[in-house]
């Protein structure tokens, strides 16, 4: 038996390939010096903190920050809604939520409502993982302290309108889960009125695993999650109260920051406009493919509505797990089955706990990718 041909259709979960230009910087980084900055004084050092601040430069722009000191580096998006979550909600605080929300951001919250006593309410959401700006005002409270709203669902792909939710937020923060729109969608933190947006950098951005970080708005109280060594006022035994600094704690992931601002400038060559085009054409033959389709079952908005590109599917007679085995060992067609880390919105559009299979077009998937995964799921279809 020949075997087939891999096509990668789970962009949702970390991007692939990697644009040459990540590879190249990350190569070059490594073959030239050290990756420690700001903590000598030597060429190594320095030039490592030259690579932290360049990208810290790069990535304040494209969200539309003017001051880079509040653009914060992390582990990844999770590290980072945890600062924003657990430094911005106190005890009796209410937050308003979203029934698509990560378990990144669900699972905090529901430690903050078991252990510390936030109340926590979720908006209603449709049958295709969308909520409705105008249900905001009405359940907004005097103790509402922090709005949080999933930008684009990693489920149904279905999109959030951050400019009609920041108008509606009233007195709340607002704080956004960008961890599947940036670099596909624009987002201008200061445009929108976004007090805190996090951000992975392996998806989108195109960089590698292991980066992330989060951008908070002037004036803005949030205490540091993790405390440690900055390689700043070292003197002190206190941490430093100097942002970024003060949320850096520990040696940074230079190699990986390189990588994430050599992604972000091959957005900026290719143009964020392209890139969406590309990845909705791809996501309109899938679905146009799939709703030809006896028995299959999909999630999520309709085919003309903008939407990030997460297609959520089930096929009568195959549970999700073995279509995605099916897929991959007979057909070289990767995918995603399960609850993609996000039981809340498969609740919320009726495939809890089974939950769906996902297959996320990117950037570098042709319409030929789109092609081979419809064919390979019609024969699966036929031969159930």
């Amino acid at each position: 038996m020949q075997t087939p041909k891999n096509v990668y259709l789970d962009n949702a979960a970390t991007s692939f390939p990697k644009p040459l230009e990540v590879e190249q910087a990350m190569a070059r980084l490594l073959r030239e010096g050290s990756l420690s900055p700001g903590r000598s004084a030597h060429a190594f050092s320095l030039s490592a903190s030259r690579v932290i601040f360049e990208a810290r430069e790069a990535v304040a722009e494209f969200f539309g920050c003017r001051d880079s000191s509040r653009t914060v580096f992390t582990s990844n998006v999770t590290t980072a809604l945890n600062v924003g979550i657990f430094g911005l909600l106190q005890p009796g605080d209410h937050v308003l939520t979203t029934g698509v929300e990560h378990n990144s951001v669900m699972r905090p919250l529901r430690f903050l409502e078991k252990k510390r006593g936030v109340a926590v309410e979720m908006l209603p959401t449709s049958a295709a993982g969308e909520i409705d700006p105008d249900d905001i005002p009405a359940r907004l409270r005097k103790n509402t302290r922090l709005l949080i709203v999933n930008h684009a669902s990693n489920v149904t792909g279905a999109l959030a309108d951050l400019a009609a939710i920041g108008s509606r937020k009233g007195q709340a923060l607002f704080l956004v889960d960008a961890a599947q729109s940036a670099g596909v969608f624009p987002i201008d933190v200061e445009a929108v009125g976004i007090d805190f947006l996090a951000f992975t950098g392996h998806k989108a951005l195109f960089g590698p695993t292991g980066t992330g970080g989060f951008v908070f708005a002037k004036g803005l109280a949030l205490p540091p999650l993790m405390l440690g060594g900055t390689g700043s006022h070292s003197e002190a035994e206190e941490q430093p109260g100097l942002a970024p600094d003060c949320y850096e704690s520990g040696t940074p992931n230079t190699l990986g920051i390189a990588g994430l601002a050599a992604g972000l400038a091959f957005i900026r060559k290719t143009g964020m406009e392209t890139i969406r085009r590309h990845e909705e054409a791809l996501v309109r033959l899938l679905l146009d493919g799939l709703a030809r389709m006896p028995g299959v079952t999909v999630y999520g908005p309709p085919t003309g509505r903008q939407r990030g590109s997460a297609v959520s599917l089930r096929m009568a007679g195959k549970s999700v797990a073995e279509l995605a085995f099916l897929l991959d060992r007979h057909h070289g067609i990767m995918s995603r089955a399960g609850l993609h880390c996000a039981p809340a919105a498969h609740r919320s559009i009726g495939t809890f706990p089974d939950g769906t299979l996902r297959l996320s077009p990117g950037f570098f998937n042709s319409e030929e990718d789109i092609k081979a995964a419809l064919a390979a799921l019609a024969s699966i279809s036929a031969s159930s």
